[in-house]
């Protein structure tokens, strides 16, 4: 698909889903908004740590239904920033499709060549069965500014219990990117174990924490994360 044609395709389909569920809401059929953020130790995607220093991710949600369209970003203080759009459809409880707009605003919002583009688009699939999770991922396109090779796939699992988890995931092109070679070849690059304590800070104000102890093979590298969420 060009370039061009996946652009209008993609802000059509986000403006009929930004309608659909804003109609749902008013229709009172309980779709509601959902803002929230997160302070990070350090910014980890897919075993992989972008910018440096601590992180602020906030995040905008409106759900409607089986339809979900929200944005995420990370902003650190060392001038990373990245900014999300996604859009989300729940088939079943145990299921879920959707796509997602990877954007770095320090890059022009409108250049969607392959040559230097700052949008990757990816489409996502999800899957919970029971205590296990699966996630497949597989970018579209190619996008010089974003880093994306086009046709890189991610796929992981995981198996969680009540407040500690363990996930493993692979991938190629821009998860295990050799700029000496121009390439990424399919490895493991995302092992790790993630736990949730909630602390108590008063009668009705619960503050959700997370530690992850993150191991990439591919790069050699261990790392651990923490975040809290407001």
């Amino acid at each position: 698909m060009k370039p061009e044609k996946f652009k209008i395709s993609f802000l059509s389909i986000s403006l009929i889903t930004l309608l659909s569920v804003t109609g749902y809401s008013q229709e009172g059929s309980g779709s509601r908004w959902d803002p929230g953020f997160d302070l990070v130790s350090s910014y980890s995607w897919r075993g992989s740590v972008y910018g440096s220093g601590p992180a602020i991710q906030p995040h905008l949600e409106l759900s409607g239904g089986s339809l979900t369209a929200g944005a995420w970003g990370s902003f650190d203080f060392n001038g990373f920033i990245e900014t999300d759009i996604y859009l989300l459809w729940r088939i079943t409880s145990l299921l879920e499709i959707g796509i997602t707009d990877y954007y770095y605003p320090d890059l022009s919002y409108f250049d969607y060549s392959s040559e230097s583009g700052s949008h990757a688009f990816e489409l996502n699939f999800y899957c919970y069965p029971g205590n296990f999770s699966f996630q497949a991922h597989y970018v579209l396109n190619r996008a010089g500014g974003a880093g994306s090779l086009g046709g890189d796939k991610y796929f992981e699992a995981g198996y969680g219990f009540k407040s500690v988890s363990f996930f493993a995931g692979a991938g190629d092109g821009w998860h295990t990117y050799d700029p000496e070679t121009g390439n990424g070849s399919f490895k493991i690059c995302n092992i790790g174990i993630q736990a949730i304590k909630t602390i108590k800070l008063t009668e009705n104000f619960n503050l959700p924490l997370m530690v992850q102890l993150i191991f990439n093979p591919d790069q050699e590298r261990l790392f651990i994360v923490a975040g809290i969420s407001f």
